[in-house]
């Protein structure tokens, strides 16, 4: 009896150790631990392709090896890139070759800019640094385009400048609470606009920006993509930390297409364009604000245009064609129209400017177009032109025809004088649809006798295309 308990205690142990050491060799195969090589040669990696700045990105990297062991081995965890961000590297499971072989590592992301894309690779011992190129993206020629196909190549082609990061602060969702965000005050007061601001963008984005920009604004002489950069220059001209094209920002709510809604912002201190585009058509083109200081009619002041890259100064006087547009209007009404006209209150701004979305009057003010000839119907529709014609030709059309067929129905109100150049001077056009005010106040960063108008364009029906809260 004692002799076979030996015999079963003896077989016991031997099948505990074969049990053991199996165990203990799949452990070590299945994990990698023993898998070691003499060498990873990261000048020979070969990658399946190349990368583009904000494309989304498979492929695989081959990095040969010297002196494996024929020992298979795991997958392995990811690695983040380096210097070009938003990639990972994962090297895939497999059996070493005794001797010369290949490790495979699939890459996937997006990158977030262009350049190179560096991974620590560490493997049987040894570590090495492969690198991936990351493209520049290749810009869209849209000159052949037109419309509203266009204008969606120019909004890819900006979009493809930028990293991931610029692209979430450009690109946001179509909404009410955002589309709203602008003011006449400067950043340094008014912080809450949206979009990318003009100095983020390098050269190159900026000139897509801009291009953009000009693809929506008209062409007529100092109206316009021209008196954008005007309104800009003379920001420019105020200085400091506050004012300046760099504090301007650019954006686009929802996503530009043929179908659906999205709105293409630019807002700064003294403008605000917001396009609102419906299933491939602009149904609105305002609020549209703009304002300037200085602005001294009747006299030159001399601005830097370097928003369009010339260092040469020019004499310009933004929004000088509104002035003048308004005041030849009012002293070309008759004696008895310019009297209904003329109100008793003093405006020391616009009434419906920034956050007085939807707040028009209920009263019109001043006298009908059904009273005015001909004649003064055509200085009134050669005022509301003034700022219809800030749009491109073929977005102005339809506007200039609804406000031309509704001249008898719209009202022309004006109080101080008629110059438009003085102080509280102020004028309204007030239609069932178009609603225009321009009004004078003094210098802010400049002493008098710098005029500072401010003026707006808004739509009874289509601001923000028709959008409301």
């Amino acid at each position: 009896m004692k002799k076979t308990k030996l015999i079963l205690l003896g077989a016991i142990a031997f099948l505990l150790t074969i049990a053991f050491a199996c165990s203990k060799s799949d452990d070590d195969s299945s994990s990698g631990s023993s898998a070691s090589v003499t060498a990873l040669t990261a000048g020979s990696v070969v990658f399946s392709s190349t990368a583009t700045i904000n494309v989304a990105y498979t492929g695989t990297a081959t990095l040969p090896y010297t002196g494996g062991n024929g020992v298979a081995y795991s997958a392995g965890t990811a690695i983040a890139s380096t210097g070009v961000t938003g990639l990972t590297a994962t090297l895939t499971a497999g059996t070493l070759a005794n001797g010369a072989g290949n490790l495979t590592y699939t890459i996937t992301g997006t990158p977030t800019s262009s350049g190179t894309a560096s991974f620590a690779i560490t493997f049987g011992g040894q570590t090495v640094t492969i690198t991936l190129t990351v493209n520049a993206a290749t810009t869209a020629d849209c000159s052949s385009a037109t419309g509203i196909t266009k204008l969606i190549c120019l909004c890819d082609a900006l979009k493809a400048s930028l990293t991931s990061t610029q692209i979430a602060s450009l690109q946001i969702s179509y909404a009410y609470a955002s589309i709203i965000k602008w003011s006449n005050f400067p950043d340094a007061i008014y912080g809450n606009r949206v979009g990318l601001k003009l100095s983020g963008l390098t050269t190159a984005q900026k000139t897509l920006a801009l291009a953009l920009l000009q693809e929506i604004s008209g062409s007529t002489s100092n109206e316009g993509y021209e008196e954008l950069v005007q309104l800009l220059a003379a920001d420019n001209y105020l200085g400091g930390n506050d004012y300046g094209e760099a504090y301007y920002h650019i954006a686009i709510l929802g996503t530009p297409a043929s179908t659906g809604t999205f709105e293409i912002y630019f807002g700064g201190h003294h403008t605000q364009l917001s396009n609102t585009y419906i299933n491939g058509s602009l149904v609105g083109a305002t609020p549209s604000f703009r304002g300037v200081e200085p602005c001294t009619y009747g006299t030159s002041l001399s601005f830097s245009k370097a928003v369009n890259g010339s260092s040469t100064a020019t004499n310009i006087i933004p929004m000088n064609q509104e002035a003048t547009a308004f005041s030849a209007l009012l002293t070309g009404l008759s004696t008895t129209n310019l009297a209904t006209a003329k109100q008793s209150t003093t405006y020391s701004d616009i009434v419906c400017g920034p956050q007085a979305d939807w707040s028009f009057p209920t009263t019109k003010l001043g006298v009908k177009g059904s009273a005015m000839s001909s004649t003064e119907q055509a200085l009134l529709l050669a005022a509301i032109k003034t700022y219809v014609n800030d749009l491109n030709a073929t977005d102005a059309a339809a506007f200039l025809t609804l406000y031309t067929n509704e001249l008898s129905d719209t009202y022309v109100a004006y109080s101080g004088s008629t110059g438009l150049a003085t102080k509280y001077d102020y004028v309204r056009i007030d239609g069932p649809h178009v609603w225009i005010e321009y009004s004078v106040g003094s210098g802010i960063v400049l002493s008098n006798p710098a005029t500072h108008p401010h003026s707006v364009w808004r739509d009874r029906s289509t601001d923000y295309g028709g959008t409301k809260q």
